[in-house]
């Protein structure tokens, strides 16, 4: 990797996109910590210190946005808006007969879903900027907190429509720097910032833990969270890198004097397929519950069996039904995401075939049955990534400041392995000798 980008800098017009890369990161960053008009600077920094790295509810955005929700800051909302509208985007081109035809046009199509992406990304930035402002004017945001109700001191309309326009703008300019990156640097723009939104916390949680340990002043506590995130980071590797290949053989045709086909390809089937999708969707689910209690201040049977079983993380109803959601989505996902059907029919179409498997439906349902077969040990490891923080609940009592998290590590190296074949592809396209010829 690091051999990558060396050869990357020596190369002029790849060391200008990394440097641009470099630049908008740079700026993402100073704009997660400018304060939205209205906000209380200090009052909001002694709610945080009482908090001490337990974020409740709103730590998986908090973590999304590089910990600039819980600091009321213009990026507070952070690419999370537009990674919803992409999910929300995606499912309905399942459901949507036009999406699943503009899917089909190419290029054009595809323009005109990412079009659509945009304005469904600052239609749920409005209303999650709304909701986070009445949650800060309410005391929620830090319930625990002295001075919770005077984070905003002045609650009128218009602070609170300044407030929701800026966090807004915020969410339009990240899309812009994210679609710049990916136009004008390297490529994947809104991975490359939200690897930086969860990157920007890991130096203060590890020294968190550090500072929270007993033994050899932390510093045990501290090289046990190294070696075990340096082992997760290996085992995250190996499995996202883990594929089944579907041989595919094409007929030879003749037309006229020239002769088509003929060539062997493969079909690559991730082992998990699904990525970090099934672990967002079961941890926003599993929020919804807490949230209502939150929202509604019952002391009612109901929210406190809640407040026990589905709040703090470590009991094992929670545990239980955390693992068997991300199973559930992890299936759920792959079968919205990759159609068998479709694949055979195009096979069909252009002259494929698996060797021993006839064209058409026979091919459907070998996908089919090969699909669901590694979807299982894929879920399965998503679920035992995702439970990783309760684990270090209770062996280092880290609490929501856990830096490997399942969902951060899978992200970080998901991004990290895409990044890194994006140089190698390019560095390649520039040296490679064939061209040269």
């Amino acid at each position: 990797m690091l051999t990558a980008f060396a050869r990357a800098f020596q190369t002029p017009d790849l060391r200008k996109k990394l440097l641009f890369t470099l630049g908008i990161m740079v700026l993402f960053r100073l704009g997660q910590h400018v304060p939205v008009p209205g906000v209380s600077f200090e009052n909001v920094n002694q709610c945080m210190n009482e908090a001490k790295g337990n974020q409740g509810l709103f730590g998986l955005v908090n973590m999304f946005s590089g910990g600039a929700l819980l600091q009321l800051t213009i990026f507070a909302l952070g690419i999370m808006p537009y990674i919803t509208a992409s999910i929300i985007l995606q499912l309905l081109v399942v459901v949507i007969p036009r999406l699943e035809a503009l899917k089909k046009e190419g290029q054009a199509g595809q323009a005109k879903i990412t079009q659509y992406t945009r304005y469904l990304t600052v239609a749920l930035a409005i209303l999650q900027a709304t909701g986070l402002v009445a949650t800060a004017r309410s005391g929620t945001l830090f319930p625990q907190c002295q001075v919770r109700d005077q984070i905003i001191p002045d609650q009128s309309v218009f602070t609170t429509v300044t407030m929701v326009i800026c966090m807004t703008a915020g969410t339009a300019f990240i899309m812009w720097l994210g679609e710049l990156i990916t136009d004008r640097g390297i490529g994947n723009g809104m991975s490359i910032l939200m690897f930086i939104s969860i990157a920007a916390g890991f130096p203060g949680a590890l020294w968190a833990i550090k500072k929270q340990g007993k033994l050899a002043d932390g510093w045990i506590e501290f090289g046990a969270v190294i070696i075990s995130g340096l082992a997760m980071v290996a085992l995250v590797v190996l499995v996202e890198q883990a594929q089944r290949r579907i041989p595919v053989q094409y007929a030879k045709r003749m037309i006229g004097r020239r002769s088509y086909g003929g060539t062997s390809t493969y079909i690559p089937l991730k082992v998990n397929q699904a990525g970090v999708i099934p672990v967002i969707f079961a941890s926003s689910l599993l929020y919804i519950p807490a949230l209502i209690v939150q929202f509604s201040g019952s002391q009612a049977g109901w929210a406190q069996w809640i407040q026990a079983h589905f709040v703090k993380g470590d009991h094992p109803l929670y545990i239980i039904t955390y693992f068997v959601l991300i199973v559930f989505f992890a299936f759920f996902y792959v079968a919205i995401s990759f159609n068998p059907e479709e694949v055979a029919d195009n096979m069909k179409k252009y002259g494929g075939f698996i060797p021993g498997i006839r064209a058409g439906r026979p091919t459907a349902e070998y996908l089919s049955y090969v699909l669901n077969r590694i979807t299982w040990p894929g879920s399965l490891y998503l679920g035992l990534i995702a439970l990783v923080p309760t684990v270090a609940l209770i062996a280092f009592g880290a609490q929501q400041n856990f830096p490997f998290g399942g969902t951060s590590i899978l992200i970080i190296v998901g991004v990290g392995l895409e990044t890194v074949k994006q140089i190698e592809s390019q560095l390649q396209q520039r040296n490679y000798e064939g061209f040269l010829r």
